[in-house]
Protein backbone atom coordinates (compact mmCIF):
# COMPACT_ATOMS: atom_id res chain seq x y z
CA UNK A 1 0.00 0.00 0.00
CA UNK A 2 1.11 3.53 -0.73
CA UNK A 3 0.83 6.87 1.06
CA UNK A 4 -1.98 7.72 3.43
CA UNK A 5 -5.28 8.90 2.00
CA UNK A 6 -8.37 10.78 3.15
CA UNK A 7 -11.54 8.72 3.60
CA UNK A 8 -14.88 10.57 3.65
CA UNK A 9 -17.96 8.66 4.80
CA UNK A 10 -21.31 10.42 4.44
CA UNK A 11 -24.86 9.20 4.81
CA UNK A 12 -28.13 9.17 6.69
CA UNK A 13 -28.44 8.88 10.46
CA UNK A 14 -28.19 5.44 12.10
CA UNK A 15 -26.65 3.71 9.08
CA UNK A 16 -23.66 2.54 11.10
CA UNK A 17 -21.33 5.26 9.78
CA UNK A 18 -19.59 6.01 13.05
CA UNK A 19 -19.08 2.38 14.07
CA UNK A 20 -17.72 1.42 10.65
CA UNK A 21 -15.53 4.52 10.43
CA UNK A 22 -14.03 3.87 13.89
CA UNK A 23 -13.25 0.27 12.96
CA UNK A 24 -11.72 1.29 9.65
CA UNK A 25 -9.54 3.96 11.26
CA UNK A 26 -8.35 1.46 13.83
CA UNK A 27 -7.49 -1.10 11.14
CA UNK A 28 -5.58 1.45 9.05
CA UNK A 29 -4.08 3.19 12.12
CA UNK A 30 -5.70 6.42 10.89
CA UNK A 31 -7.21 9.29 12.87
CA UNK A 32 -10.99 9.03 13.28
CA UNK A 33 -13.13 12.17 13.49
CA UNK A 34 -16.84 11.92 14.38
CA UNK A 35 -18.21 15.16 12.92
CA UNK A 36 -21.74 14.26 13.96
CA UNK A 37 -20.60 14.34 17.58
CA UNK A 38 -19.33 17.89 17.05
CA UNK A 39 -22.79 19.02 15.90
CA UNK A 40 -24.33 17.10 18.78
CA UNK A 41 -22.07 18.93 21.23
CA UNK A 42 -23.29 22.30 19.97
CA UNK A 43 -26.87 21.01 20.09
CA UNK A 44 -26.34 19.99 23.71
CA UNK A 45 -25.00 23.49 24.40
CA UNK A 46 -28.12 25.01 22.82
CA UNK A 47 -30.34 22.89 25.06
CA UNK A 48 -28.27 23.57 28.20
CA UNK A 49 -28.24 27.33 27.64
CA UNK A 50 -31.94 27.51 26.72
CA UNK A 51 -31.10 28.63 23.19
CA UNK A 52 -33.55 25.99 22.04
CA UNK A 53 -36.84 26.82 23.75
CA UNK A 54 -40.55 26.79 22.98
CA UNK A 55 -39.83 24.16 20.29
CA UNK A 56 -37.66 26.64 18.40
CA UNK A 57 -33.93 27.11 17.85
CA UNK A 58 -32.98 30.77 18.31
CA UNK A 59 -30.24 30.75 15.70
CA UNK A 60 -28.89 34.26 16.25
CA UNK A 61 -28.38 33.55 19.96
CA UNK A 62 -26.45 30.43 19.01
CA UNK A 63 -24.33 32.35 16.50
CA UNK A 64 -23.56 34.99 19.15
CA UNK A 65 -22.40 32.20 21.49
CA UNK A 66 -20.05 30.39 19.10
CA UNK A 67 -16.94 32.08 20.46
CA UNK A 68 -17.76 30.59 23.88
CA UNK A 69 -17.99 27.04 22.52
CA UNK A 70 -14.98 24.74 22.28
CA UNK A 71 -15.52 21.17 21.09
CA UNK A 72 -12.65 18.71 21.45
CA UNK A 73 -11.91 14.98 21.59
CA UNK A 74 -9.97 13.18 24.30
CA UNK A 75 -9.08 9.50 24.51
CA UNK A 76 -11.02 7.53 27.11
CA UNK A 77 -8.59 5.20 28.90
CA UNK A 78 -11.34 2.68 29.75
CA UNK A 79 -12.95 2.38 26.31
CA UNK A 80 -9.88 3.30 24.21
CA UNK A 81 -12.12 5.64 22.20
CA UNK A 82 -12.24 9.39 21.78
CA UNK A 83 -14.92 11.04 23.94
CA UNK A 84 -16.43 14.42 23.11
CA UNK A 85 -15.72 17.37 25.39
CA UNK A 86 -17.56 20.68 25.51
CA UNK A 87 -15.54 23.46 27.10
CA UNK A 88 -13.45 20.90 28.96
CA UNK A 89 -16.36 18.75 30.19
CA UNK A 90 -16.95 15.18 29.02
CA UNK A 91 -20.42 15.09 27.44
CA UNK A 92 -20.13 11.80 25.51
CA UNK A 93 -23.18 10.25 27.17
CA UNK A 94 -25.31 13.42 27.18
CA UNK A 95 -25.04 13.99 23.42
CA UNK A 96 -26.41 10.54 22.53
CA UNK A 97 -29.96 11.17 23.79
CA UNK A 98 -33.09 11.39 21.65
CA UNK A 99 -33.53 14.98 22.90
CA UNK A 100 -30.23 16.01 21.30
CA UNK A 101 -31.01 13.92 18.20
CA UNK A 102 -34.26 15.83 17.77
CA UNK A 103 -32.55 19.19 17.24
CA UNK A 104 -29.13 18.34 15.80
CA UNK A 105 -30.29 18.72 12.19
CA UNK A 106 -31.69 22.17 13.02
CA UNK A 107 -28.37 23.21 14.55
CA UNK A 108 -26.51 21.86 11.52
CA UNK A 109 -28.63 24.10 9.27
CA UNK A 110 -27.04 27.22 10.79
CA UNK A 111 -24.37 28.35 8.32
CA UNK A 112 -22.16 29.95 10.97
CA UNK A 113 -22.08 26.70 12.93
CA UNK A 114 -21.15 24.75 9.80
CA UNK A 115 -18.40 27.23 8.92
CA UNK A 116 -16.87 26.97 12.39
CA UNK A 117 -16.89 23.18 12.44
CA UNK A 118 -15.85 22.65 8.80
CA UNK A 119 -12.75 24.78 9.41
CA UNK A 120 -11.87 22.64 12.45
CA UNK A 121 -12.49 19.42 10.51
CA UNK A 122 -10.31 20.50 7.58
CA UNK A 123 -7.52 21.36 10.01
CA UNK A 124 -7.81 17.90 11.61
CA UNK A 125 -7.43 16.18 8.26
CA UNK A 126 -4.88 18.31 6.45
CA UNK A 127 -2.12 15.70 6.91
CA UNK A 128 -4.32 12.91 5.45
CA UNK A 129 -4.45 9.52 7.18
CA UNK A 130 -7.94 10.36 8.43
CA UNK A 131 -11.35 8.70 8.37
CA UNK A 132 -14.13 11.24 8.83
CA UNK A 133 -17.86 10.62 8.82
CA UNK A 134 -20.79 13.02 8.66
CA UNK A 135 -23.18 14.63 6.19
CA UNK A 136 -20.96 16.86 4.02
CA UNK A 137 -17.49 15.34 4.25
CA UNK A 138 -17.20 14.31 0.60
CA UNK A 139 -19.03 17.37 -0.71
CA UNK A 140 -17.67 20.23 1.43
CA UNK A 141 -15.00 19.25 3.95
CA UNK A 142 -12.87 17.00 1.71
CA UNK A 143 -14.20 17.19 -1.87
CA UNK A 144 -10.85 15.75 -3.08
CA UNK A 145 -10.89 12.72 -0.76
CA UNK A 146 -9.36 9.66 -2.39
CA UNK A 147 -12.21 7.47 -1.09
CA UNK A 148 -15.78 8.67 -0.67
CA UNK A 149 -18.53 6.41 0.66
CA UNK A 150 -22.24 7.17 0.96
CA UNK A 151 -24.04 4.96 3.51
CA UNK A 152 -27.79 4.49 3.63
CA UNK A 153 -30.46 2.03 4.78
CA UNK A 154 -34.24 1.86 4.93
CA UNK A 155 -35.67 4.31 7.54
CA UNK A 156 -37.41 1.48 9.42
CA UNK A 157 -34.16 -0.47 9.70
CA UNK A 158 -32.27 2.58 10.94
CA UNK A 159 -35.00 3.43 13.45
CA UNK A 160 -34.90 -0.12 14.85
CA UNK A 161 -31.11 0.07 15.24
CA UNK A 162 -31.34 3.41 17.02
CA UNK A 163 -34.21 2.20 19.21
CA UNK A 164 -32.26 -0.91 20.27
CA UNK A 165 -29.21 1.22 21.04
CA UNK A 166 -31.20 3.61 23.25
CA UNK A 167 -33.02 0.79 25.05
CA UNK A 168 -29.70 -0.97 25.72
CA UNK A 169 -28.48 2.26 27.32
CA UNK A 170 -31.47 2.31 29.61
CA UNK A 171 -33.36 5.16 27.92
CA UNK A 172 -37.16 5.05 27.85
CA UNK A 173 -38.15 5.57 24.22
CA UNK A 174 -40.93 4.51 21.85
CA UNK A 175 -40.06 3.02 18.45
CA UNK A 176 -42.56 5.27 16.63
CA UNK A 177 -40.90 8.38 18.09
CA UNK A 178 -37.48 7.16 16.97
CA UNK A 179 -38.77 6.45 13.45
CA UNK A 180 -40.37 9.91 13.31
CA UNK A 181 -37.03 11.45 14.34
CA UNK A 182 -35.14 9.48 11.66
CA UNK A 183 -37.53 10.60 8.91
CA UNK A 184 -37.50 14.24 10.06
CA UNK A 185 -33.70 14.30 10.19
CA UNK A 186 -33.50 12.81 6.68
CA UNK A 187 -35.75 15.56 5.37
CA UNK A 188 -33.91 18.41 7.07
CA UNK A 189 -30.46 17.05 6.19
CA UNK A 190 -31.35 16.54 2.53
CA UNK A 191 -33.24 19.81 1.92
CA UNK A 192 -31.25 22.41 3.85
CA UNK A 193 -29.75 25.23 1.77
CA UNK A 194 -26.25 25.04 3.21
CA UNK A 195 -24.38 21.80 2.41
CA UNK A 196 -27.32 19.41 2.03
CA UNK A 197 -26.76 15.68 2.37
CA UNK A 198 -26.16 14.35 -1.15
CA UNK A 199 -24.28 11.49 -2.72
CA UNK A 200 -21.48 12.72 -4.98
CA UNK A 201 -21.00 11.12 -8.39
CA UNK A 202 -17.66 9.63 -7.30
CA UNK A 203 -18.90 8.19 -3.98
CA UNK A 204 -19.39 4.46 -3.53
CA UNK A 205 -22.90 3.56 -2.32
CA UNK A 206 -23.13 1.25 0.69
CA UNK A 207 -26.72 0.22 1.51
CA UNK A 208 -26.56 -1.44 4.93
CA UNK A 209 -30.26 -2.44 5.15
CA UNK A 210 -29.42 -6.14 4.96
CA UNK A 211 -25.80 -6.07 6.08
CA UNK A 212 -24.39 -6.77 9.52
CA UNK A 213 -21.48 -4.77 10.92
CA UNK A 214 -18.89 -7.34 9.88
CA UNK A 215 -20.09 -7.22 6.28
CA UNK A 216 -20.08 -3.40 6.26
CA UNK A 217 -16.56 -3.33 7.64
CA UNK A 218 -15.31 -5.92 5.15
CA UNK A 219 -16.62 -3.85 2.23
CA UNK A 220 -15.06 -0.63 3.54
CA UNK A 221 -11.68 -2.30 4.05
CA UNK A 222 -11.77 -3.61 0.48
CA UNK A 223 -12.55 -0.16 -0.93
CA UNK A 224 -9.88 1.48 1.23
CA UNK A 225 -7.21 -0.98 0.14
CA UNK A 226 -8.15 -0.40 -3.51
CA UNK A 227 -7.95 3.39 -3.04
CA UNK A 228 -4.60 3.18 -1.25
CA UNK A 229 -3.04 1.22 -4.11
Amino acid sequence: MSDKITIAIDGHSSTGKSTAAKQLAQRLKYIYVDTGAMYRAISYYALSENIYRDNQLHAQELIDSLDKIKVSFQRNEETDRADVYLNGKNIEKQIRTLEVSSIVSLVAEVSAVRAKLVAQQQEMGKEKGVVMDGRDIGTVVFPDAELKVFMTAAPEVRAQRRYDELIDRGDEVVYEEVLKNVIERDYIDSTREDSPLTQTADAKLLDTSEMNRAQQFEQLVQWAEEAMR
